[in-house]
């Protein structure tokens, strides 16, 4: 084994160790995030007219996505804090273990679902929120789409497996090829070829298959530290269950994502009579700028994952506590300030989607909305510094209650019931009250837990690690 990443992980001052993994994650998130970003951008410029509405149908289409992409996190995000723990535990064969077991289960989830959305994909289009002019694009984009998930699959989920080396760069290179490519593809096959939202989707399933090629490279070639070999991908329960044990909370946060937006969209469409297509144009825009925003915050928090695990199964706590106050105070900082960004000048996001004519129109709409729906976003950088510390951990259940408490028992509610008073003012109004109380409960919760959690104790290491102990329970 290559032990310079390994020493690196448990000996390098922790703020210029977290500015090294971090700062190609934070990369790779923004650049993974403009896969769909692009777009939304180059379909929002569709002649005709055209634009607005095909926004509103990628934003229609993009809980399918989100769902796929959050399968593929359940794997990659539950396996690679547990390889990281068994990196600093010094146990490589079972750290491997976990990886091929990982391989395995993506190819078992990924054709399923194919499957199944394939089918069933235009009664499920309607069904969260799609209006007869928005359904054809939503339909064309998925019809293409979803014959990819396979290396939708593969990009994602083993990706992580790269970071949690210490392999940030590696990491970032993964997106990068596929977001370059996919960038200079779309404007060909969408206004050159004139495939529209076709073109878009043909795209983005080119680059992902590009960057599915480039993960299995690395992860089979002589520079990683763990292989995937062919001993490992036979399906081990001991082996897979404690990975989706872990991996639940990631999947509930991405997946319930795609709740969300199914919520606002077809809240939208109940609520908003004639101007339905251009609000759920608004909430696409909103959503994909909020995702978008999160980004940085997101790949710091996954930038300190390997440090925090790392030292965590080498009982390393001072370490393990000075990554967590690090990644606490520059994850609030930045929430706070993209918080004020948008309070400030809100249109800039409907502006960046749309031009002309449509996004002036647009604007006049969205610009309250948007206010209103990024009002929590500077409490959500404790929510994620916690969350995924908890993650890092190996804190199965703590992390799982979490993730369901801000969109499952929160804004789901808030979304069905406030608009009820409100109309489709409610809708938005319910994304900051969730954010707000999620992040209160979450920040309390790791400070209380957090002092039992973080204590050394001579002999503990031979009694067990308690988050080994928790995912067995």
């Amino acid at each position: 084994m290559n032990t310079n990443n390994e020493t690196a992980l448990g000996t390098m001052p922790v703020g210029k160790l977290l500015f090294q993994l971090a700062v190609p994650t934070i990369a790779a998130q923004i650049i993974n995030a403009l896969y769909n970003m692009v777009d939304r951008i180059y379909i929002g410029r569709l002649p005709g007219g055209e634009g607005p509405l095909a926004i509103a149908g990628l934003g229609i289409a993009f809980p399918i996505i989100m769902i796929i992409s959050a399968f593929a996190s359940m794997i990659g995000m539950g396996g690679s804090p547990r390889v990281s723990i068994k990196m600093g535990q010094q146990d490589y064969d079972g750290a491997e273990k976990i990886l091929g077991n990982a391989v395995t289960a993506l190819i078992a989830l990924a054709v399923p679902l194919t499957l199944f959305f394939y089918l069933a994909k235009e009664p499920l289009l309607s069904i969260f929120g799609a209006t007869d002019n928005i359904l054809p694009y939503a339909n064309d984009y998925l019809s293409i789409y979803l014959l990819g998930s396979i290396f939708v699959m593969f990009s994602l989920g083993l990706n992580s497996f790269i970071t949690c080396q210490g392999f940030a760069r590696t990491s970032m290179l993964t997106v990068l090829i596929g977001a370059v490519l996919n960038i200079v593809l779309d404007p060909i096959f969408i206004f050159v070829m004139g495939l529209g939202v076709k073109g878009s989707a043909l795209a983005t399933v080119i680059s992902q298959g590009i960057s599915a090629a480039w993960v299995l490279g690395f992860l089979t070639g002589k520079k990683t530290d763990l292989k995937i070999r062919r001993k490992n991908l036979r399906l081990e329960a001991k082996v897979l269950l404690p990975v989706i044990a872990l991996g639940i909370a990631p999947f509930i946060m991405q997946s319930t994502e795609s709740l969300v937006q199914i919520t606002l969209n077809s809240g939208m469409k109940r609520y908003g009579g004639a101007s339905a297509d251009s609000l759920v144009s608004v909430t696409t825009i909103a959503i994909s700028a909020m995702q978008f925003l999160s980004m940085p915050a997101l790949g710091l928090a996954q930038g300190a994952q390997p440090i925090i695990s790392f030292n965590y199964g080498s009982r390393n706590m001072d370490r393990v506590k000075k990554a967590f106050r690090l990644l606490f105070v520059i994850t609030v900082a930045y929430t706070f300030g993209i918080w004020a960004l948008s309070m400030a000048v809100p249109q800039i996001y409907i502006y960046l989607f749309s031009s002309g004519e449509a996004a002036r129109q647009l604007s006049v709409l969205g610009r309250p909305m948007i206010r209103i729906f990024m009002g929590g976003f500077l409490f959500i950088g404790a929510q994620y510094a916690c969350q995924n510390t908890f993650m890092a951990l190996g804190r199965a259940k703590i992390s799982l209650v979490m993730a369901l408490l801000r969109k499952i028992i929160l804004l789901i509610p808030l979304a069905l019931i406030l608009p009820l008073f409100l109309g489709t003012t409610g809708i938005f109004t319910a994304e900051p009250i969730a954010d707000i109380l999620a992040s209160a409960v979450t920040t309390g919760v790791f400070y209380f837990t957090s002092k039992k959690l973080l204590v050394y104790t001579p002999g503990e290491s031979e009694q067990g690690n308690p988050a080994e102990e928790e995912m067995k329970a």
